[in-house]
């Protein structure tokens, strides 16, 4: 596959949960993150071009916020180099100009320094 990432992934120390807006259900584990998208694994694979609605939990109080939601389409579904698990790629197409900051905020104070 070939990269048309802009923005240099991010690993956080965390991996924070990621549910589904509206019925609550548990998506995935975040496992990076940039401005432009997220990756998550997760137990089931999501088709490509889905679009979910979806909160994702903070790990502490950031700005006044436990948590941040976004709309996102899968963009690619791979097999995870954990058995039973798959990792999904996703952009991010509906998201605030604040939770956008929260996540700078995510990466500045919580990923992995290179």
């Amino acid at each position: 596959m070939a990269e048309k990432r802009k923005l240099k992934r991010r690993h956080l120390i965390y991996y924070l949960d990621v549910f589904e807006r509206k019925t609550g259900q548990f998506v995935g584990k975040l496992v990076d993150i940039t401005t432009d998208g997220v990756m998550l694994t997760t137990e089931f694979p999501i088709k490509s071009g889905v679009i979910l609605q979806l909160i994702m939990l903070l790990p502490e109080e950031i700005r006044d916020h436990k948590q941040i939601t976004f709309d996102a389409r899968t963009q690619w579904v791979e097999k995870s180099i954990k058995p039973d698990f798959y990792d999904i790629g996703f952009e991010l197409l509906s998201i605030s100009h604040k939770d956008i900051e929260i996540i700078e905020s995510l990466i500045f104070d919580f990923s992995f320094k290179d």
